[in-house]
C-alpha cells in the first residue's frame, strides 16, 4: 500500500512504521490517522513479531492537527475524534508488541499514541504533555489513555498544569518502559521488542488481548475471565509444546515464535 503521510518498513519478524510529517511535527491529521490505521490493520495480519512506531524530524508528535479543527463543525470534530480512538484501540488490538520509539516532544494526542502502544522507550530529550489544559481545548481523549498509564493524581497535574514532563518523570510515572541517551535509542528498542517477542506468537497475542480486557475489571471478574482463557490456551498447540519441551528438557518448536 502506498502512503503520504507515514512509512512503512519490514526488517526480518519487525516492522516499522513511522510518522513522517516532519513539516507538520507529525500532527495526526484524518488522513495521516486513516493511513496510520491501514498500516496497523496490515500488520496486525502479517507474520510479524513484532511493531515499532516512530516519527521523523524534531519531534514525536504533536497531536492533533488543529487545521482539521478549526471553523469544523461539531459531527467533524466527532467523527476526528473516533478515528483517533480506533487508531488508539486498534494499536492495543493487534497482536504484535507495539513499541513506541519516543524522541523530542510528545504532547496531547501524541501522547496519547504513547500512552496506547504496549511498551514505550523514550530518549533522555524526550517530553511529554496535555497541553489542553493550559488553551480553550482540553485534552479529554488523551487523558483516557494518559490517565491509565500513570495514576489519577498524576494524570489530573498532567491534564490540569499543561506542562511538560521531562523523560525521566515519564519513566518514573509509567508512562516509559526505558530512558536512553539519544545515541543509543534505537538499540534500546530492539533490545526490548526482542526480549518481548520471545516464545509462541499465538499465545503472546492472545495474552496481550487478554490483559487489556481483564485490566479495569474488578478482582473477581478479572480473575473468572483469566481462569477460562488460560484454561482455553492450554489446549493449544504452542502451549502443549512449551509444556513437553520444557519436561523434556529441549528447545521448543513453534507454530509461529522465535
Amino acid at each position: 500500500m502506498k502512503f503520504e503521510h507515514i512509512l512503512v518498513e519490514r526488517s526480518g519478524d519487525f516492522a516499522a512504521v513511522t510518522m513522517n510529517r516532519p513539516q507538520r511535527r507529525n500532527a495526526l491529521s484524518l488522513e495521516h490517522m486513516r493511513e496510520l490505521i491501514a498500516a496497523f490493520r496490515d500488520l496486525g495480519d502479517s507474520d510479524a513479531l513484532g511493531i515499532v512506531l516512530a516519527g521523523n524530524g524534531p519531534v514525536f508528535s504533536a497531536g492533533h492537527d488543529f487545521a482539521d479543527v478549526a471553523g469544523a463543525g461539531l459531527p467533524a470534530v466527532r467523527s476526528l475524534l473516533l478515528t483517533c480512538t480506533e487508531l488508539m484501540t486498534l494499536i492495543q488490538q493487534v497482536p504484535q508488541p507495539v513499541v513506541a520509539r519516543v524522541h523530542g516532544l510528545a504532547t496531547a494526542a501524541g501522547c496519547q499514541l504513547i500512552a496506547s502502544t504496549d511498551l514505550a522507550v523514550a530518549s533522555e530529550d524526550a517530553g511529554f504533555a496535555a497541553p489542553g489544559g493550559k488553551g480553550g481545548w482540553f485534552c479529554h481523549t488523551p487523558m483516557v489513555a494518559i490517565a491509565r498509564n500513570v495514576g489519577r493524581k498524576r494524570a489530573m497535574e498532567l491534564a490540569l498544569s499543561g506542562d511538560v514532563i521531562d523523560a525521566r518523570t515519564a519513566l518514573d510515572w509509567g508512562l516509559v518502559n526505558r530512558v536512553v541517551p539519544t545515541a543509543r535509542l534505537d538499540d534500546a528498542v530492539r533490545d526490548l521488542l526482542e526480549r518481548t517477542t520471545r516464545g509462541s506468537a499465538v499465545s503472546k497475542g492472545i495474552g496481550k488481548q487478554a490483559l487489556y480486557a481483564q485490566i479495569d475489571l474488578d478482582q473477581p471478574k478479572a480473575y473468572a475471565y483469566a481462569v477460562e482463557v488460560m484454561a482455553a490456551t492450554s489446549q493449544l498447540p504452542d502451549a502443549q509444546e512449551g509444556i513437553r519441551a520444557f519436561l523434556e528438557k529441549r528447545k521448543p518448536n513453534w507454530q509461529h515464535g522465535r
